[in-house]
């Protein structure tokens, strides 16, 4: 294998592990461009190696051209696992999870010499990352989740008429955290699931009108 071809190979899985990784950046995901980027070019690398060593040596010895290769996958899992958080009862990062295991696989399949299969399956994800969450929302009605703190005078009722008028909206409440802060104050933290035909600065607003209420911020 000739040092072009390895720079061709290292220099493709940058670009196209950087472009899934730009989707997932534009998002404010946990992993994103650099992280993308990274783990596909070190999976080509990985397999470069592996495949370098097996010419060398595969008449010598007993050699496996994929056992480097398949540890990537094994210590992608570790990483992978990182990005995953549990929000109450919701579990978040499970899509930049498996983004970063099918990357890993993509490096693979560049340091392997499968161009075609490795682009093909790039703009396959980029499709389904961009175009698929419509699809979610125009079948399921709902879009993703957002997270807002509020903090309000502490009132009687003061989170019931909140409920109510998420309610009325048709936003799903997912989680709810109550925590009394100094004074006569009290933040609550929303985890909450909007309808196809809202938005979250409509929320906002009508939040707003909220008696009491000191501050409101989006998490996301």
């Amino acid at each position: 294998m000739s040092v072009y071809e390895i720079i061709f190979k290292l220099a493709l899985a940058g670009i196209l592990g950087g472009v899934i990784g730009l989707e997932r950046e534009s998002l404010n995901r946990p992993a994103g461009l650099r992280t993308y980027t990274l783990v596909c070019v070190g999976s080509a690398l990985a397999m470069v190696v592996s495949l370098d060593m097996y010419f060398q040596y595969y008449q010598t010895v007993n050699a496996d051209p994929g056992r480097i290769a398949a540890q990537v996958i094994s210590g992608i899992g570790f990483l992978g696992a990182g990005t995953i958080m549990r929000e109450g009862a919701t579990v978040r990062g499970l899509t930049t999870a498996a983004g970063l295991w099918v990357v890993a696989c993509i490096g693979l399949a560049v340091g392997a010499g499968l161009y075609i299969p490795a682009i093909a399956t790039t703009i396959l994800i980029l499709f389904i990352l961009i175009y698929f969450i419509r699809f979610e929302e125009r079948f399921t009605g709902l879009r993703e989740f957002k997270r807002l703190v509020m903090l309000v005078e502490d009132r009687p009722g003061q989170v019931g008429i909140i409920g109510s008028i998420l309610g009325d909206l048709g936003v799903l409440i997912k989680n709810i955290q109550l925590t009394r802060v100094e004074g006569e104050d009290l933040e609550i933290e929303l985890l909450i699931q909007l309808p196809s035909n809202l938005t979250i600065n409509d929320v906002v607003n009508e939040l707003s009108e909220v008696k009491g209420l000191r501050n409101i911020d989006r998490l996301n």
